[in-house]
């Protein structure tokens, strides 16, 4: 099995390698196509307006200066003599669940695999502070992994589908299982932090100032609380079908019909 590997955090990423183990554990040719530097919130972006400089780091492992989305399309349109088997995006460091799915480049990674026919899937590895530093538990993405891929593979792609997987912040061994969940939704935090800097000039930073979200039971929110792997199967249609029959009947009692 081919297995194209990316991820958000840039080539540098310690989750990188990580998805880099659990693609071999999965498929005997494995291709890392990364950017070169952090593209963290990004979500499912394109370089228009710069050029994409490639950057050969040895074997088949490349760095693009580009997003995660220009990754998967440089990696199959210019570098793969063959489409790839699997995309796995990630491991990124840090959970990327409900709300957040629609600002994450590693969930972009895979939305761009599944754009281009690949089967994909999104792998994110909750984590916390310890004072400044990041306390990464990655053995639990890299163990628990390849199950979690085996499995879905065994179940298939449906069209327009690809998975969005995050581990919790446990060991491996206090993993409680996996569950199959649904995008929870959380209170948006996110606000201007102001400062001045030494000209005397204004500029800003978004940062987060979390609320504590409603847990709904059976989404990747609650999965995550009690110390399980969540496993949310995502779509590219975005269309509300439940409404469109709805708004169809409204318009036409309001909005005059033309004639011919």
């Amino acid at each position: 099995m081919r297995v194209l590997v990316t991820n958000d955090d840039g080539v540098h990423g310690p989750g990188l390698a990580v998805a880099e183990r659990i693609a071999e554990a999965v498929g005997d040719e494995i291709w890392v196509v990364a950017p070169e530097t952090d593209q963290s919130g990004l979500a499912h972006s394109l370089s228009l307006n710069d050029p994409l400089r490639l950057r050969k780091i040895g074997g088949r492992r490349f760095a693009v200066r580009g997003t995660p989305t220009d990754c998967i399309i440089m990696a199959i349109r210019q570098l793969m003599d063959e489409p790839p088997d699997l995309v796995l995006s990630g491991v990124n460091s840090g959970q990327n669940l409900a709300d957040d799915v629609t600002y994450s480049g590693t969930v972009a990674g895979a939305i761009e695999g599944t754009l281009l026919g690949i089967p994909s899937i999104a792998l994110s590895q909750a984590f916390q502070f310890d004072g400044d530093d990041r306390q990464v538990p990655w053995e639990t993405a890299e163990q628990h992994g390849p199950d979690v891929i085996g499995t879905l593979l065994d179940f298939g792609f449906p069209d327009g589908v690809f998975y969005n997987v995050n581990f919790p912040n446990r060991p491996p061994a206090e993993i409680t299982g996996t569950r199959i969940t649904v995008q929870g939704s959380r209170t948006h935090a996110l606000h201007t932090d102001e400062r001045i800097d030494g000209r005397g000039n204004r500029y800003f930073w978004l940062a987060y100032q979390r609320k504590e979200p409603e847990i709904k039971p059976g989404t990747d929110l609650e999965a995550m609380i009690h110390g399980a792997v969540s496993i949310t199967p995502l779509r590219l249609d975005l269309t509300a079908h439940g409404l469109v029959e709805k708004l169809e009947r409204h318009f036409a009692q309001t909005v005059p019909v033309a004639d011919d």
